[in-house]
C-alpha cells in the first residue's frame, strides 16, 4: 500500500523506490502485490529483493573498486567449506566439524562487520584466536578465486557505502524511498546498509515487531528497531496490534507470556475472529506415548472435522524431534513432509558429482573446479589454489584454463604443476568423450577414474553411511538415464541444464501444496499459517532450550 501511495499519490517513479525483504518469496509476494495495486507498466523499475539481491546488484556494478573482476561468483555454505578444510589441513586440523565451526564463527564476525584485521581484538579465547587468522587466509583465498560468499555481499556493500563517499551518494540518487520488512530480523550490517542509504533524505519505511525477533543466534538485532528512533529522530511509529490469524484465546495466552519481556513500546494484540477453539495442554509419559497420542488425536479430528491433512502441522524446537512423529505417522498411513530437510541435490556426494558434470560442459566453472580438485585427494594445497586463483584472475582465464598455460609452472612447485597437469589432461580427455557419449557412460567412467565408492567410504563415519551415500550416487545416475531415455539425443550438457533447473525447482517447491501434515521446527514456521496446530515436546531444556537457559537468554524463548 505505501509502495502504491508513492507511485499513485506522489507520482515517484518506481525506480527510486527500493523495498527490502528476507525471502524470495516474501520479495515475489511484495512485487505481485504493486503490480496489482498500480499496473504493470506503472511498477517498472520497482526493487523488490532481498538484503543480498540488493547487495548483489551494488557489486554487480562496483566490483572493479574492491579489485575483482566481472563475472564473480558467489559461495554459498558448502563452497565456503570447501575452502576453509583445504585452509585447515595446512593447520592439521581436518574434519567437516572444524570447518563448520570456523566458518559459522566467520559469518557470526561479518555480520556484525568486523573485518579481517579487526577479528583478532575481538576474539575470546584461543579457538577464536585461530580463527581469526583463518579468516583473514579465507578472504584471500576469495578474492584469489574472485569470489564473495553470502555474507561478504552484505559486508563488502556496507564497507563500500562507509569508505566511499562517492559510491554512496550515486546509490543515494538512484534509491530516494526504502521499505524494509521484518526490521528486527535486521543485523549491525544491513542495518548500517540502510541507515547510509536513507540517511540523506530520511526516507525509510520500516516495518518490524520486537517480539517476533527469533534469530539472534545467525546475528539478527531486535534492538535495531529502538535505534531507529536515535538515528532517525523525526520518524512515526505506527501500532499494528490487530491479529489477523489468531483467535482471541490464543492471543490471550501469547500476550500473558510476552508481557515479562521488556519492552520499549508496548502492545496487546487482539483480534475480532472470535474466542476460537480452548487450547488443550495434553500431557505424556514419555517421548514415544507422546507420538502415538498426537498422531492419534490428529488422525481422529481429521475424521470427525473432514479437514484435510495439509490443514494439520507438528511444530517441534529440534529437528531429531521429528523421528518418533514420522514413524507413528507412517504406522497410520498419514501422509506428511518434514520441512527444512536436506534436499537430494544439497547432499554432499550428489554436490560432489554434479561438480564434477558441470567442469564437464563448463570449464570456466571455478566453483565446480574448486569443489572437484580435492575431492578425493590430489595433493594440490591451499597454498597453490591461491596462487592459481590470483594467476588466472591477473590472467582473466578460468582456474582450469590457467592450469593449462606455460606460465603457471614458474609460480608453483613443479610436483603441484604436474598434480594439476594430470588432473586437467585427465578432465579435458572425459570432456571431448562426453561430447559424443551419454551421460550415465560418462558418470560410470567418472566414478570409476575417481574410484569415488571407496573415497566415501574413507570419509564416511561407518559403512552405513558410506553404502547410503553410495546409494544416492547411484540414485543419481538412474535419473539421469531416465532424462536420457525421454530424449535419446540430449547431450550431457543439455541434462546438466535440466538438473540444475530441477534443483532449483526442488528447492522451491511449496511443500503447503500437497495434502500432507507438515512437520517442522518452531524456526521454519515463522510466517506460516495452519488451522490446526499440534506444539509439542514443550518440557524443560526443550522449550525453554537447555542452551539458552545457561546463556540466560530466555527472551528470545518467549518470542518463539
Amino acid at each position: 500500500e505505501k509502495i502504491a501511495y508513492l507511485i499513485g499519490e506522489c507520482g515517484i517513479s518506481p525506480s527510486r523506490i527500493a523495498a527490502v525483504t528476507f525471502t524470495n518469496k516474501s520479495a515475489q509476494e511484495m512485487k505481485s502485490r504493486v503490480k496489482k495495486l498500480v499496473g504493470s507498466k506503472n511498477s517498472r523499475g520497482l526493487r523488490v529483493s532481498t538484503f543480498h539481491r540488493l547487495a548483489l546488484n551494488i557489486l554487480q556494478t562496483e566490483y572493479a573498486e574492491l579489485g575483482y573482476k566481472s563475472g564473480f561468483s558467489v559461495f554459498a555454505g558448502a563452497d565456503c567449506i570447501t575452502v576453509l578444510s583445504e585452509l585447515l589441513k595446512v593447520t592439521g586440523e581436518r574434519g567437516l566439524d572444524a570447518a563448520e565451526s570456523a566458518h559459522w564463527q566467520i559469518s557470526q564476525w561479518k555480520n556484525d562487520g568486523i573485518m579481517p584485521d579487526q577479528a583478532p581484538l575481538v576474539a575470546e579465547d584461543d579457538r577464536q584466536r585461530g580463527i581469526a587468522k583463518l579468516y583473514a587466509q579465507y578472504q584471500r583465498q576469495l578474492h584469489a578465486y574472485n569470489a564473495f560468499d553470502l555474507d561478504d555481499l552484505i559486508l563488502q556493500t556496507a564497507q563500500l557505502f562507509s569508505t566511499r563517499k562517492d559510491i554512496l551518494e550515486k546509490w543515494q540518487h538512484k534509491i530516494h524511498y526504502l521499505l524494509v520488512d521484518e526490521y528486527q530480523d535486521t543485523n549491525a550490517v544491513q542495518y548500517q546498509i540502510v541507515k547510509l542509504l536513507a540517511d540523506k533524505r530520511q526516507c525509510l519505511t520500516a516495518v518490524g515487531d520486537d517480539d517476533q525477533s527469533i534469530y539472534a543466534w545467525r546475528g539478527a538485532k531486535p534492538e535495531n528497531l529502538v535505534q531507529l528512533e536515535k538515528d532517525f529522530p523525526t520518524i512515526e511509529i505506527i501500532k499494528l496490534e490487530q491479529n489477523y490469524r489468531s483467535t482471541s484465546r490464543i492471543l490471550k495466552l501469547a500476550n500473558e507470556l510476552i508481557k515479562n519481556n521488556p519492552h520499549v513500546h508496548e502492545k496487546r494484540l487482539w483480534s475480532d475472529m472470535g474466542m476460537g477453539e480452548v487450547v488443550r495442554l495434553i500431557q505424556c509419559t514419555s517421548e514415544e506415548d507422546e507420538g502415538e497420542r498426537v498422531c492419534m488425536e490428529l488422525q481422529s479430528h481429521k475424521i470427525q472435522s473432514m479437514t484435510k491433512y495439509k490443514d494439520y502441522a507438528i511444530l517441534y524446537r529440534g529437528n531429531f524431534q521429528a523421528r518418533v512423529f514420522e514413524t507413528y505417522l507412517r504406522g497410520l498411513h498419514i501422509p506428511y513432509v518434514v520441512s527444512g530437510g536436506i534436499s537430494f541435490f544439497e547432499r554432499t556426494e550428489i554436490k560432489d558429482i554434479v561438480a564434477y558434470l558441470r567442469l564437464l560442459v563448463n570449464p570456466d566453472d571455478d566453483a565446480a573446479f574448486l569443489r572437484c580438485i580435492n575431492t578425493p585427494r590430489r595433493s594440490i594445497g591451499a597454498a597453490t589454489l591461491e596462487k592459481l586463483g590470483k594467476y588466472a584472475t591477473k590472467r582473466e582465464v578460468s582456474m582450469l584454463t590457467a592450469c593449462g598455460e606455460v606460465g603457471l609452472e614458474t609460480k608453483i612447485s613443479k610436483s603441484a604443476y604436474k598434480n594439476l597437469s594430470i588432473f586437467t589432461d585427465w578432465l579435458l580427455r572425459l570432456a571431448h568423450r562426453a561430447e559424443d557419449e551419454s551421460a550415465t557412460d560418462i558418470m560410470d567412467q567418472l566414478l570409476d577414474d575417481i574410484n569415488y565408492e571407496n573415497w566415501l567410504r574413507e570419509q564416511s563415519k561407518d559403512i552405513e553411511t558410506a553404502e547410503r551415500r553410495w546409494k544416492n550416487v547411484i540414485e543419481l545416475k538412474d535419473w539421469l538415464a531416465r532424462l536420457q531415455k525421454k530424449d535419446n539425443d540430449a547431450s550431457v550438457a543439455e541434462l546438466m541444464a535440466q538438473l540444475s533447473l530441477m534443483d532449483i525447482l526442488q528447492r522451491n517447491q511449496d511443500e503447503t501444496d500437497m495434502d500432507a501434515v507438515q512437520l517442522m521446527t518452531l524456526h521454519a514456521a515463522k510466517g506460516l499459517e495452519f488451522p490446526h496446530v499440534f506444539l509439542v515436546g514443550f518440557e524443560e531444556e526443550l522449550i525453554p532450550h537447555a542452551t539458552s537457559i545457561q546463556e540466560d537468554n530466555i527472551e528470545e524463548e518467549r518470542r518463539l
